[in-house]
């Protein structure tokens, strides 16, 4: 495949991301605290997580792995966070969650499944086909900034994830108010944290995959936080009002 038509093919994908994001705004995917019977087979949440967050690793190296030997360093260091950041989602994230007893549609597991083959495929292939990274692109202003977001989204996504997880003793299955840290000023700093960890991530790569995958995760994440938003202050006449959804002073 040529890069001219890699790069249709990419501008396809992000197109459907930006039509995703209006979607959303309107209808809630049915999982976690939206969950609903109505669209069809529902599988065990943990295992759903594991499967569809997994499926982007081995996606993404079965591009990677056989050619790994004629990457350059920085294109090894961009397939670690890529990868790091996945672990923790599929190997450690889903065994943490309390959520006992929750399922999740089966058909919003696969359609997160088709996400992560179409992305994970999409870094992969440009990595090892279509990247010229030397090693003087770690002293770019782009890769230095970018690694500074990447690793300060991740830290927030983690920190937030621990407190939401907290918040429920293990026996427990409902919701509670978060408190603490970001969470004094947006409703849903875990989403926060993970848009500018891969805003941070399509800076320090500077390639379309990455910056289509930031698309991706923000029509996603944006709509779904605003929904999260609505349903603390709907569920909690309490709720404090100076909170915004998603971006600190904005959103």
């Amino acid at each position: 495949m040529n890069y001219s038509l890699y790069s249709s093919l990419l501008f396809i994908w992000i197109g459907f991301g930006i039509a995703t994001f209006f979607l959303l705004l309107k209808v809630t995917a049915p999982f976690g605290r939206y969950a609903s019977t109505h669209w069809g087979p529902v599988i065990d949440n943990r295992i759903a997580w594991f499967v569809m967050e997994a499926t982007v690793l081995v996606t993404f190296w079965y591009f990677v792995f056989p050619l790994a030997k004629n990457l350059s360093f920085p294109a090894l260091i961009i397939s670690f966070l890529f990868t790091l950041h996945y672990i923790n989602r599929a190997f450690i994230f889903p065994f943490r969650i309390r959520t006992k007893k929750k399922k999740m549609p089966v058909v919003i597991m696969f359609s997160a499944i088709l996400f992560n083959i179409v992305n994970g495929s999409a870094l992969g292939y440009f990595l090892t086909h279509f990247s010229s990274y030397t090693n003087e692109w770690l002293n770019d202003w782009r890769f230095i900034l970018g690694a500074i977001l990447f690793f300060s989204g991740m830290i927030i996504n983690w920190r937030a994830d621990n407190t939401l997880i907290h918040l429920r003793k293990k026996i427990e299955t409902g919701y509670q108010i978060p408190y603490g840290e970001l969470f004094g000023l947006i409703s849903c700093p875990n989403h926060f944290g993970e848009i500018a960890e891969w805003f941070g991530f399509a800076l320090l790569s500077w390639c379309l995959p990455a910056a289509a995958f930031f698309i991706w995760t923000s029509a996603n994440l944006l709509p779904r936080s605003l929904a999260h938003h609505r349903w603390y202050k709907q569920h909690f006449p309490d709720y404090p009002s100076n909170r915004k959804a998603v971006i600190p002073f904005f959103m």
